[in-house]
C-alpha cells in the first residue's frame, strides 16, 4: 500500500528554525525552506532578506497523516514561535519573518482558523498569524537546505534553532523521531 502524504506550508521566522524543528518529527517525511506569499516571480535570499519581495521564509512539509494529523502539526508551530508579534521573531524583523500559514485544503484552512482561535485565548492575547490560501513557493538555495544539521555550531543556529529543537523535544517528546 502506497503512502499517501499530505502537504503544508509553514511561516514562522526564520526558516532555518523551522526545518530543524520538523525535521525530527515523527511522521513528517520532508522539510524543504523556500520562500512564498510574495510578488516576484523568482525570489532570493537576498532579495527576501532585504523585505524586497513581499515573501515570507517558509517551509513546505510533506508528512503521513496517519502518523501525525494536521493540528499536532499546528500545536507544534504554535508552541516553537510567537504567534503575537506581527513581522517579528526575536531579533528577525520584517514581514519575511511573519507567522503565516499557508493553507492548501479547505480542512486545513478550517483547522488552523480554529487552533489561532484557541491559542489566542490561551494566551489571552491576540493571534497575528496569517491563515492564507498556498501560492506558489519557491524552493530557497541549496546553501538554505538542511542548514541547521550542516551548521549546528553557526551562532545564529545555536542561539536560535537549537533552543527552538529543544522546546520541541521537551513539548513533543512522543512526536519525536528516534
Amino acid at each position: 500500500m502506497e503512502q499517501q502524504f499530505e502537504q503544508t506550508t509553514l511561516a514562522g521566522g526564520c526558516f532555518w528554525c523551522l526545518e530543524a524543528v520538523f525535521q525530527r518529527v515523527r511522521g513528517v517525511h520532508d522539510v524543504v525552506s523556500g520562500y512564498t506569499g510574495g510578488h516576484t516571480d523568482a525570489p532570493d535570499y537576498r532579495q527576501v532578506c532585504a523585505g524586497q519581495t513581499g515573501h515570507a521564509e517558509a517551509v513546505q512539509l510533506r508528512y503521513d497523516p496517519a502518523v501525525i494529523d494536521f493540528d499536532t502539526l499546528l500545536d507544534i508551530f504554535f508552541t516553537i514561535h510567537d504567534p503575537t508579534t506581527p513581522n517579528r521573531q526575536g531579533n528577525d524583523v520584517g514581514t519575511q519573518y511573519r507567522s503565516a500559514i499557508f493553507w492548501h485544503t479547505p480542512g486545513q484552512q478550517a483547522s488552523a482558523q480554529a487552533k489561532a482561535a484557541r491559542v489566542s485565548e490561551e494566551l489571552g492575547m491576540p493571534v497575528v498569524t496569517q491563515i492564507v490560501p498556498a501560492g506558489i513557493f519557491h524552493t530557497a538555495e541549496s546553501e538554505h537546505q538542511d542548514y541547521y544539521n550542516r551548521h549546528p555550531n553557526q551562532p545564529y543556529c545555536m542561539a536560535v534553532a537549537a533552543p527552538k529543537v529543544a522546546k520541541l523535544k521537551r513539548h513533543f517528546a512522543q512526536q519525536v523521531q528516534a
